[in-house]
């Protein structure tokens, strides 16, 4: 069949050949053994009922393998034979422009080249999916070429319910991923209900089809690390960045470090991922030896090289011997996957990567006693290195919840608090969220880099003109984003889809979007599709990150995430998302997303117009009335440009009162 014909088909009829397990490719660590005899069973009829009765008696002996060999079941017969990435849009077959963007979107999500783990439909994190098996994809890409504009998709965790009858202004897709009960939210019950098949972990990107590669954090971490340096008032040459997690979106540091102008080490613990990592170019050297990588490291500093290293082996055994050999760490953070940290998402130092996928799935509770002593161990030596005077950040991925659940060294001293801030307190939440500045990305789905080079200078265009009636407060902001987008071909930073993310505000965002439909309606470019990272301005509630620096209480309520998935939906678009899990771990997040598929049309200009204003703006109100400083001249601002935005402001209390 032609690929077309292949999409339509959904789920074949008769059974497709067996396919070879790939040794070559990135696979997921095997998960736990959690589900009871009579819960297996259950498992497998769940699987069973994607297919025709007259397959069950073949197909069952084979899902139950793969339990017993994955604690998952994945189904790898039905993995598609063709090649998997973002196609140009007329490549897609349908009846909808936005369905077919959205199959786009999805299968960029689960190009090899994006993919942490292809195979097993996880995008990022270690655990992000985008569907639990092959027939949620088969069945969910033959929904999409069949749909039509008076239709929305419903999807439940990677099951396509079905289509259901609504109208053109409705979101075509509407996704929900993990939204549990609140008290089955524990690490366990995503084991269990995941092995079960009725529920699966999201992430922010994977699960809402906006993944774009490791480009969506290396922009964040870009900005993370820039003004690091200024808040320790160093310049980024001969500045030293010390960090860990080269997987998923992880690749993005060392990348990062080299915009920013400094020195990286990144440690990595798996060669497949630093092997992809260096030959996709986001890493400069790769260093085996502790020996030859502090030797290499001090020529480095001392030259003002700009560079980054990978190092091949645990970061634990980094921090603990650039502290014996005196070697000044100037930021140090930690980006393994610790939301996660039980399967896959961090290994301890002491064990070999093979070790500890064996001990993890064989003997998971001497595991889970690995990984705490390895954290309090890591706990150790960062402060050590801070003693001396590193920065040392939070960086969102659960480092110092979980280490402070393994009893680390990692708390303030009258025990209120953690010692560490998280970068979103220090750093995004005051310098870009509070003033409504976060991920703002688009995919140009010709596929053609003319276009994505259109759209940049477009993009350039806005921001330049903006920046000069720009009052002082959101300046530095502007700037380091137009220097951003200057370097954005040159950093090489696609991989997948032709995509393109920047911070921007509310104003930005929407007249940058205004230029592209009015590019697309003259026919210079494509339809494009506009999305976002989660991690956001308002789209996620998350005390631990995006969150984090709402200090009124109400850090661990979930409404703005809610208020805002709704908001977006009868407001323009094209797919909303909801989550509840995601870079800090199940249970400790709820995020929201959307994808809006531009096609120059007027419709598209008054979705982008309401959509985007309120995207923003919600997650600026709700940070003003937690009496944040900077959100509170933001909102001001808002209301000032928009005579229909009537927020309500805070009366501040004088502080000598509360004495």
């Amino acid at each position: 069949m032609t690929f077309a014909q292949s999409i339509r088909a959904g789920i074949p009829d008769i059974l497709p050949a067996v396919k070879e397990y790939d040794p070559a490719v990135n696979h997921a660590p095997k998960r736990k053994d959690i589900l009871n005899p009579k819960e297996k069973k259950l498992a497998l009829r769940n699987a069973l009922r994607y297919f025709d009765s007259k397959l069950h008696k073949e197909l069952l002996p084979e899902f139950e393998q793969e339990l017993a060999t994955y604690g998952r079941i994945y189904m790898y017969r039905y993995r598609p034979d063709y090649d998997m990435f973002a196609r140009p849009l007329e490549e897609y077959p349908g009846n909808s422009l936005q369905a077919r963007a959205i199959m786009l979107m999805i299968q960029n999500n689960l190009d090899p080249q994006v993919a942490q783990h292809p195979h097993e439909l996880i995008t990022y994190g270690g655990n992000g999916g985008v569907f639990q098996n092959w027939a949620q994809y088969l069945l969910c890409m033959q929904y999409l070429s069949q749909m039509t504009d008076q239709q929305t998709l419903v999807m439940y965790s990677g099951h396509p319910l079905g289509l259901f009858p609504s109208h053109p202004e409705a979101p075509r897709v509407v996704v929900t991923n993990g939204m549990m009960i609140p008290n089955y939210s524990q690490p366990d019950d995503w084991e269990k209900f995941n092995a079960l098949g009725v529920t699966q972990y999201g992430q922010m990107t994977a699960g809402s089809y906006m993944y774009i590669g490791p480009q969506g954090i290396v922009h964040g971490t870009t900005i993370t690390v820039l003004n690091g340096f200024r808040k320790i008032k160093k310049p980024t040459t001969s500045g030293l960045f010390l960090t860990s997690g080269l997987g998923g979106m992880s690749g993005a540091q060392p990348k990062a470090g080299n915009i920013a102008g400094c020195v990286t080490v990144c440690a990595e613990v798996n060669p497949k991922a630093t092997r992809t990592r260096h030959k996709q170019g986001w890493v400069d050297e790769v260093i085996e030896d502790l020996n030859q990588l502090t030797k290499r490291v001090r020529a480095a500093c001392e030259a003002g090289e700009t560079l980054s290293i990978a190092y091949q082996g645990n970061v634990v055994d980094v921090w603990e011997h650039f502290d014996r050999e005196g070697i000044r760490v100037d930021l140090g953070s930690d980006q393994t996957s610790l939301h996660n940290p039980w399967a896959g998402g961090y290994y301890p130092v002491g064990l070999s990567y093979e070790e500890s996928n064996q001990l993890m799935a064989e003997d998971p509770a001497s595991f889970k006693q690995h990984v705490q002593e390895s954290l309090r161990r890591q706990a150790a030596a960062i402060n050590k290195h801070t003693a001396k005077g590193t920065y040392f950040f939070d960086y969102g991925n659960a480092f110092l919840l979980e280490a402070s659940r393994a009893g680390a060294d990692i708390m303030n001293a009258n025990d209120d608090g953690f010692r560490y801030s998280s970068y979103v307190q220090d750093i995004m939440g005051p310098m870009c969220f509070d003033y409504g500045f976060g991920p703002f990305r688009w995919v140009c789905t010709s596929g053609k880099e003319s276009d994505l080079d259109r759209t940049d200078a477009l993009a350039l265009e806005v921001l330049q003109r903006l920046m000069e009636d720009s009052p002082e407060e959101i300046r530095q902001q502007m700037a380091d984003n137009i220097q951003w987008i200057e370097g954005a071909r040159e950093n090489k930073l696609v991989v997948g889809s032709q995509a393109r993310i920047l911070y921007a505000d509310a104003q930005g965002r929407m007249e940058i979007a205004t230029a592209f439909n009015k590019a697309i309606a003259e026919g210079e470019i494509g339809p494009v599709v506009l999305g976002r990272d989660h991690h956001d301005v308002s789209g996620t509630d998350s005390p631990y990150r995006e969150t984090s620096n709402i200090y009124d209480g109400s850090s661990f309520t979930a409404d703005m995430a809610i208020h805002n998935v709704i908001g977006d939906s009868f407001r323009g678009a094209s797919w909303v998302s909801i989550h509840n899990g995601g870079g800090v771990g199940w249970g400790e997040v709820i995020n929201g997303g959307f994808g809006m598929v531009l096609d120059g049309s007027k419709q598209a200009q008054r979705r982008l117009e309401s959509m985007l204003h309120w995207d923003v703006n919600n997650g600026i109100a709700r940070r003003s009335w937690a009496r944040n400083e900077e959100a509170i001249f933001a909102i001001k601002r808002a209301m000032a440009q928009e005579p229909l935005l009537k927020v309500t402001l805070p009366n501040l209390v004088d502080d000598s009162l509360m004495e």
